[in-house]
């Protein structure tokens, strides 16, 4: 038998099966366009999402050798905050706005008005609204499309939408729901009081679930267009970050994971619901029962590493150049920021191209170079920007700990998690071990996994990633006192620059 976890993603769907020994039966991803009508605007067409989907679900099945009789059960995992409408006939209304969509920066502001102020939504919703959330979204489209709000019957998150056309069931589960800015989530359940004050109809609303629970099973119409059978059951999911953490295996507290992908996520398991306060950290549902997530952002980490080989080595060093015809440029990078002292001589680098998300919430924040002298080489410079990455994570660990969160151990994922010279960085600025796991297929294996818990395959989450996934490497902090010394005067360094350039950054912007 197998499981089958589906992603769907900003650019494509991944199918995944896995067999019940966590091992990799086939794989198959499918891209679709993106839309962008005005700058700044972000949307995809459902329909291409659900014809991407039924080609993955196809090619998964033929490359595995397998028919649909031969799938336990399905979870599903996808791009989270995404507005889906539909009709009562169930048919989309418009477009999807996607999570990376910016118009809604008025109805953030509406929101917090008519909650009574911030203290009183935090009390009813937990996180503050950004652009990224749902229900913003669903508020500009009642104050600019009157017309197609009135026609509102259903309103789905992306990969939701997925599960309707499998099955023809609304549901959704309560990991991905926490981004819709309308659940309780310290109660894990809608929050009525957010609705009423938002004047949004619960009854348009999908069943929430968690997110090893079955909440369908494939219906006649789809076996028919995917290949899968009928009544395969279909557990709750979660969106794609607390989806990637069961498939690290993060489902407990004191294990963190850190994605280091062009963007930067910071990712904690607690076992409580935390304390409310004024912090950039959001607390969401885990795909773990009665277990919620510290989450922090950055918005460009892999990201600020691509730009400086982009921009800076690759077109000012013959050097590296001529290096990187023969290995990964990353590792030529790499290779070099160690050649260089701890805190690059006085070179410190802030990771703020595109904005940042936590600490600051600031979309006018400004990447910059400070320190820079004339005894300062291209290798200076790769070891600023890793160190400046790494020091941006750092932040949010830093804030999860003054929330009471003990760092055992970091989980590492995405393309920087290879560099071993990174991760011994990365050990001894966190000061906690740094590990690797055999699990690299992210959300899809996660949601796999849940698909496992909710047919009984495991009893339980905890128990499926105890079956399945095992540390593969392990780099500890340095035992030399100094290493520590140096790393935390360069973090102060770092820590002191965003307040002493925040108005310059905000002149900038408008330059």
């Amino acid at each position: 038998m197998a499981l089958l976890g589906i992603d769907l993603g900003t650019t494509a769907v991944k199918a995944l099966l896995i067999n019940e020994e966590g091992e990799t039966l086939a794989s198959a991803t499918v891209e679709y366009p993106l839309y962008t009508p005005k700058p700044l605007w972000s949307e995809q067409d459902p329909a291409d999402w659900w014809r991407a989907t039924v080609e993955a679900i196809r090619q998964v099945l033929a490359k595995a050798g397998v028919s649909g009789k031969d799938v336990r059960g399905i979870g599903l995992s996808g791009q989270m905050h995404g507005l889906t409408l539909l009709d009562r006939a169930g048919n989309v209304l418009r477009r999807a706005i996607l999570w990376n969509d910016q118009r809604t920066a008025a109805q953030c502001d509406e929101m917090v008005q008519r909650a009574g102020g911030m203290a009183r939504l935090r009390e009813l919703v937990t996180n503050p609204p950004t652009t990224s959330y749902t229900a913003p979204k669903i508020l500009w489209v009642r104050a600019h499309e009157p017309e197609i709000y009135a026609r509102i019957a259903h309103i789905l998150l992306p990969k939701d939408y997925i599960r309707y056309k499998l099955s023809g069931v609304f549901a959704t589960e309560v990991g991905d729901a926490t981004g819709m800015a309308l659940l309780d989530v310290k109660h894990r359940t809608w929050s009525d009081e957010m609705l009423r004050l938002l004047e949004i109809p619960r009854e348009w609303l999908p069943l929430c679930a968690e997110s090893h629970e079955p909440t369908a099973t494939v219906s006649a119409q789809a076996a028919q267009e995917t290949g899968l059978a009928v009544g395969t059951p279909i557990v709750g999911g979660s969106g794609d970050q607390p989806a990637a953490a069961v498939g690290l295996g993060s489902v407990r507290e004191g294990i963190v994971n850190v994605t280091l992908g062009t963007s930067g996520v910071v990712f904690a398991s607690v076992e409580h619901y935390p304390p409310i306060r004024d912090t950039a950290i959001e607390v969401f549902c885990h795909a773990v029962p009665n277990t919620w997530f510290f989450m922090g952002v950055m918005l460009s980490a892999g990201g600020s590493l691509r730009w400086h080989r982009d921009t800076i080595a690759f077109g000012h060093s013959r050097l590296v150049a001529r290096q990187t015809q023969e290995t990964d440029p990353y590792d030529v990078l790499l290779q070099s920021a160690a050649s260089v002292p701890i805190g690059a001589e006085g070179l410190t680098f802030l990771p703020y191209l595109t904005g940042e998300r936590t600490p600051h919430r600031d979309p006018l924040a400004r990447g910059a170079f400070v320190g820079l002298t004339l005894r300062h080489t291209q290798a200076h410079l790769a070891r600023a920007v890793v160190e400046g990455i790494s020091f941006g994570l750092r932040d949010s660990i830093e804030l999860m700990r003054e929330l009471g969160l003990h760092v055992n151990e970091v989980r590492a994922a995405g393309g920087g998690a290879r560099s071993a010279i990174w991760r011994q960085m990365l050990a001894d600025i966190f000061q906690a071990d740094i590990t690797l796991v055999n699990s690299t297929e992210g959300g899809a294996f996660g949601v796999a996994l849940l698909a496992g818990v909710g047919t009984g395959l495991w009893r339980d989450v905890r128990e499926a990633c105890d079956a399945v996934i095992r540390v593969t490497a392990r780099t500890s902090p340095s035992d030399d006192p100094a290493v520590r010394r140096q790393y935390d005067e360069a973090y102060a360094r770092f820590r002191e620059l965003y307040p002493a350039l925040k108005s310059a950054f905000a002149r900038a912007a408008s330059a």
